[in-house]
């Protein structure tokens, strides 16, 4: 997202265009990826991967789960080093490539929780979801970028959801 900041020096200001990475710590910005999780259909039809839908809500509900620390996680191995992988994922305006693979535990067919009920299981996820964005103890190390601060899980939070959302055209 472009944001317009005026930079004054004296009698003269400048116009500049300023990149704002969203996150979930902005409140405009969770408050969009909970309407997209809301609106999802059980009939969305996935872009790109092997998901379906109602897995794809059962793993980004994991996901938030293994970071407030309340699942465990297993590490899936990553070709570049991780100081660079987070640097690319978190603060470049790229999007994320399809068909990454992830940790055994959240990966659907893997240890990742099955889905059962389309609506119960995105109900819960957006309830996973408020309780990810208002917790105060995150774990510390990501498994493909190392050590997160707050604000990282944050930026993670949202692009994940996002990348996942996109996949099913939401």
């Amino acid at each position: 997202m472009l944001s317009a900041v005026f930079v004054c020096d004296s009698a003269i200001c400048w116009r500049v265009e300023v990149w704002m990475a969203k996150t979930l710590a902005n409140a405009r910005d969770r408050e969009e990826i909970a309407r997209r999780f809301a609106a999802l259909t059980r009939e969305a039809m996935r872009r790109w991967g092997s998901m379906s839908v109602d897995g794809m809500v059962c793993h980004v509900d994991d996901s938030y789960q293994v970071v407030m620390g309340e699942r465990p996680f297993s590490c899936a191995k990553l070709t570049i080093p991780q100081g660079l992988a987070k640097f690319f994922a978190l603060r470049s305006p790229m999007r994320w490539p399809r068909n990454l693979k992830t940790g055994d535990s959240v990966r659907q067919g893997g240890g990742g929780t099955p889905p059962v009920d389309f609506a119960r299981d995105r109900a819960r996820l957006v309830e996973t979801l408020s309780r990810f964005c208002g917790c105060t103890k995150l774990i510390e190390v990501h498994p493909f970028f190392g050590s997160m601060t707050t604000a990282d899980w944050m930026r993670w939070g949202y692009l994940h959801a996002d990348h996942h959302l996109r996949q099913f055209g939401a």
